[in-house]
């Protein structure tokens, strides 16, 4: 059964007088993330690569949850992104079949080694590896029909750079699916309100929002919706606060917070940390 909840988008624009983290200079921000505005939030450490709880994830169901939900079907091209060790990659490699393509990226040079590694120990012709940038996922334009970021974007320092450079390698009808936890950023989730917000403010729409125990977490899928905005012109979310606006979405209904809390400790290491992204 599904019911309609109320979803806060944040909707402030942060002066620099009135936070904090303004008052940190630029210098530890690439020079192509300039233009666009710091994300006034925690970031959180980049999780463990070890893919040791595929057999866990896979018990309960997890990707073939999400391909499911994004409708991943033969001859599709996919990103992944954040990859780690390709708990993700070699399912998608699987559904999307020999006409099909995936793309996955990381920014880590050892997890990259060892899913390139993979890949060919496993004879994955229709996958290919490249490593991506902190504000740039370096893909080729016009080239998805699905873009992958699943429990990792809660580790990129330069949301809004990032997924403004995203947005042009997704194919006319092309979306992107996000897989995160409901939690502060600093602690290997983001806030589902943040999130919408984030998205919004580059120029996509949220189309789809439910929460599944199979996947530890939630769903959010995004399109592109009008022009691509100037990176100068993107005013920066808020943390959740006073100064938002409704909308409306669609989440599934449930009594699951039991079984999800049980999922997630499954699925994190004993130091808190993401493992198999």
């Amino acid at each position: 059964m599904k019911r309609g909840i109320a979803i806060r988008i944040l909707a402030g624009v942060c002066a620099c007088t009135a936070l904090t983290a303004c008052d940190v200079a630029d210098e530890d921000r690439p020079e192509s993330s300039l233009d666009f505005p710091r994300a006034y939030r925690p970031v959180s450490d980049l999780g463990s690569n070890a893919f040791s709880t595929e057999t866990a994830r896979d018990d309960r169901g997890e990707a073939e949850t999400v391909m499911d939900q994004a409708a991943i079907t033969e001859g599709m091209t996919v990103a992944d992104i954040g990859a780690g060790e390709g708990y993700y990659t070699v399912r998608l490699a699987a559904r999307v079949g020999d006409q099909g393509r995936v793309l996955a990226q990381d920014i880590d040079d050892g997890a990259l080694r060892r899913l390139g590694s993979r890949v060919e120990r496993e004879r994955l012709d229709n996958v290919s590896v490249i490593t991506g940038g902190i504000d740039d996922p370096n893909l080729p334009p016009n080239s998805f029909d699905r873009i992958f970021m699943v429990h990792m974007y809660h580790e990129i320092t330069e949301p809004y750079a990032f997924i403004w450079r995203m947005r042009p390698a997704l194919r006319e009808g092309g979306q992107v699916i996000v897989v995160d936890v409901d939690r502060p950023t600093d602690q290997h989730g983001i806030n589902p309100q943040l999130l919408f917000c984030e998205f919004e403010r580059v120029g996509y729409r949220l189309v789809e929002f439910i929460r599944k125990p199979q996947i530890a977490g939630y769903y959010a899928q995004f399109e592109v919706v009008g022009e691509r905005p100037d990176p100068r012109d993107i005013e920066p979310c808020v943390q959740p606060g006073d100064d938002t606006e409704q909308i409306t979405i669609t989440e599934t209904e449930g009594a699951e917070d039991a079984a999800l809390e049980a999922d997630l400790e499954a699925h994190q290491g004993s130091d808190g940390e993401d493992n198999g992204i």
